[in-house]
């Protein structure tokens, strides 16, 4: 569902990191497949293609929070982010 999206922070060498995957229209959601020893976050349509996709090594991951589409994304005043994958 537009406005979804799913939080990852990662482990690197000088911390953490962490990225974003947002359902960027309507229609489109947000899907987390963990297989393999890899963590899959996909964007994808109606009918299940891919539009955007991030993976990472689950040995990796700290973190994998899902907003639901209802949730405030910032605080009131805070600049708002483009929707996709974003680095913070």
């Amino acid at each position: 569902m537009k406005g979804d999206r799913v939080e990852i922070v990662v482990s690197a060498d000088d911390g953490s990191r962490t990225y974003e995957i947002e359902a960027s229209r309507a229609g489109r959601r947000v899907e987390i497949v963990n297989a393999r020893g890899i963590v899959e976050v996909a964007e994808v349509t109606r009918t299940g293609q891919p539009v955007r996709t991030a993976r990472f090594m689950a040995s990796r991951v700290i973190a994998l929070v899902e907003h639901p589409a209802g949730e405030a994304r910032e605080p009131a005043g805070a600049p708002a982010a483009a929707s996709g994958v974003h680095q913070a």
